[in-house]
């Protein structure tokens, strides 16, 4: 990985703040946009992780975290990641612990963006998980 910032993605606000978001109101999920050197992981091994990291078949929450914002979502970069990511899913739903259970992950082409607030980066290192 070479980079790693939060933020907000899926929404229809300009510029959304974590208190808009929180709001419920932008349709905005948190995000995490990853910057990826392909020659030294792949799009496949980061989505096989995305899905090993949290539970995907929790609607509209991530552990304690309640609400639309906290869904799973992935938002691909481009028409070969979403094709990709559909076939991870649909290998996901045939085997292994998630065989036989609703996958709730959201899938879609990315759109625009948003930084989340300096006090949101690095929020793990800063805090661990609550």
């Amino acid at each position: 990985m070479i980079d790693a910032e939060s933020g907000y993605m899926g929404g229809k606000v300009d510029r959304p703040t974590y208190k808009l978001v929180c709001g419920g109101d932008t349709g905005h999920a948190e995000t995490v946009k990853v910057v990826f050197d392909p020659k030294a992981v792949t799009f496949r091994q980061l989505t096989e992780l995305f899905f090993k990291v949290h539970d995907p078949t929790q609607v509209g929450r991530q552990g304690p975290n309640v609400g639309d914002q906290y869904r799973s979502a992935i938002f691909a970069s481009d028409e070969k990641q979403l094709t990709e990511v559909k076939a991870l899913l649909a290998e996901l739903q045939k085997a292994g612990p998630f065989a036989g259970k609703r996958i709730a992950t959201a899938v879609a082409l990315g759109g625009k963006f948003w930084p989340a607030e300096a006090y949101h980066q690095d929020y793990y290192e800063k805090n661990g998980y609550r």
